[in-house]
């Protein structure tokens, strides 16, 4: 494929066919994907956590002032309750404005990853925190009693939706389904009881609805990230990044509630439904072209190893798992593009990644 330099950009603008602001928009679009996809293989994922050293001395720099920040904050909050919300919730202000501030400097006009990602993450941490002190009543979280917490949750999580609005941070929103998660749990905490352990959150066979809540939240999770990358099947855009981290967060809450549930009762019929359980989501996660799905499954398939054979058999298993990781990773193209073939007539391929 042949690609267009700055002669040909500024023979179209001689033409008249762009116009320089135009031709200038499309050389900083190509310098700001070039170290993701430069040396890209085909039919590979883009996937970039910072781009240079200078990303991660600025990262470095960020957690030291954000640690200054909030060490000059907690010298100065003392006195009564009322003091104490009315100084961190100013304080959370402050922080909002200057976390914006960098944000468009970092993030919009010097297009930089890993900076992104530390601003999202400080961003969503402070407007918890401020939130947190303005509407949460720290008395009734003493008695266990959660019934203050949904709200600020929901606010953080719009607070995080507005801030993906304004500088579209992939990482982002994985931070916003993570919101969700926690609403919808916390929610159904406070409607059946808190959860007796962590298996509560994951096993369908529980008391409560936490098992179904991660479920019915993965699930959505999945369609949206599916929607992402419906819409942007060759992965040009950051649509395609989006729909990465949502799969991050959605593959192992349908992964967990499954893989445990099925794990927990122990019959030869549940280990086989489970192995069936594990080999779809592997099918999916090929037809997708999305690995995460994959890893989740495996790691599954090593704690079926390790629990359900009480050891016997683990090494050999974990053997053949990694064998079987090795080879996906080298002939993933090849498998994909044979199991693709037959589906042409059933499944949307023009929507789909397309193989190599």
């Amino acid at each position: 494929m042949s690609r267009i330099g700055q002669d040909d950009l500024r023979a179209a603008v001689g033409s008249g066919l762009v116009s320089e602001a135009q031709a200038a928009s499309l050389l900083a679009l190509a310098d700001s994907r070039r170290g993701a996809r430069e040396n890209l293989a085909p039919g590979d994922e883009p996937f970039e956590l910072f781009k240079g050293f200078n990303e991660i001395f600025i990262v470095i720099g960020l957690l030291i002032l954000t640690s200054g920040w909030v060490g000059f904050i907690a010298i100065d909050l003392s006195g009564s309750p009322s003091d104490y919300q009315r100084k961190a919730v100013t304080a959370a202000i402050v922080g909002a404005v200057v976390l914006w501030g960098l944000s468009g400097y970092f993030i919009r006009r010097r297009r930089m990853v890993a900076p992104a990602i530390a601003l999202s993450l400080l961003w969503a941490i402070n407007a918890g925190t401020g939130l947190n002190a303005q509407f949460s009543q720290p008395f009734m979280i003493a008695q266990n009693d959660y019934g203050s917490l949904p709200l600020p949750l929901a606010l953080t999580t719009a607070a995080i939706a507005l801030f993906w609005l304004r500088f579209r941070v992939p990482f982002a929103m994985a931070l916003i389904a993570l919101g969700v998660f926690a609403f919808a749990l916390l929610s159904g905490a406070i409607q059946a009881g808190s959860p007796a352990g962590i298996g509560d959150l994951f096993l369908l066979s529980a008391t409560g609805s936490f098992a179904w809540i991660t479920l019915a939240v993965g699930l959505a999770v999945f369609a949206v990230a599916m929607g992402f990358d419906l819409s942007d099947p060759h992965r040009v855009t950051r649509r395609s990044a989006q729909g990465f981290w949502l799969h991050v967060v959605a593959a192992p809450a349908l992964v967990n509630t499954i893989a445990l549930s099925l794990l927990d009762s122990g019959t030869s019929s549940s280990n086989l439904l489970l192995f069936a359980v594990l080999v779809l989501f592997a099918l999916i996660a090929i037809i997708i072209d999305r690995r995460s799905f994959l890893i989740a499954a495996i790691g599954y398939s090593v704690t079926l190893a390790g629990t359900v054979f009480n050891g016997e058999g683990t090494a050999i298993t974990i053997l053949a798992l990694g064998v079987f990781l090795v080879a996906l990773g080298a002939f993933w193209s090849r498998i994909r593009a044979a199991m693709l073939t037959p589906l042409s007539g059933v499944l949307p391929l023009d929507r789909l990644p397309p193989s190599h």
